[in-house]
């Protein structure tokens, strides 16, 4: 009986594959359709495309609160996140990147 989960790196890597999503993929849109100027997008399901924790810096994100900036990014990849497990985005405006940077902190 099968779980649906890739239990090999083959089977992930099809997995993968099928789902058509990828980093670079995730990260083109959100700098096409938010204006984002820094994306960074690391896949948390070991390398099958099915969870992702995100770092998006656009200046949409002024004068919204965390769940607005939120349904925001998730609206503009509303298509990508059927297709995957997980979506975990962190939505900073610039000026919060920027002091951030001061601070060591991403």
């Amino acid at each position: 009986m099968s779980t649906g989960a890739a239990e090999t790196d083959t089977q992930a890597e099809k997995v993968a594959n099928t789902s058509g999503i990828t980093i670079s993929s995730l990260q083109q849109t959100l700098k096409e359709k938010l204006g984002a100027e820094y994306v960074a997008i690391e896949d948390m399901s070991g390398g099958c495309g099915q969870a992702f924790n995100a770092t998006i810096v656009s200046s949409q994100f002024e004068n919204k609160g965390s769940l607005a900036r939120h349904r925001l990014v998730n609206s503009t990849l509303k298509a990508e996140i059927a297709a995957i497990h997980a979506w975990t985005p962190k939505c900073i405006t610039p000026a919060e990147w920027r002091k951030r940077q001061v601070v060591g902190e991403t």
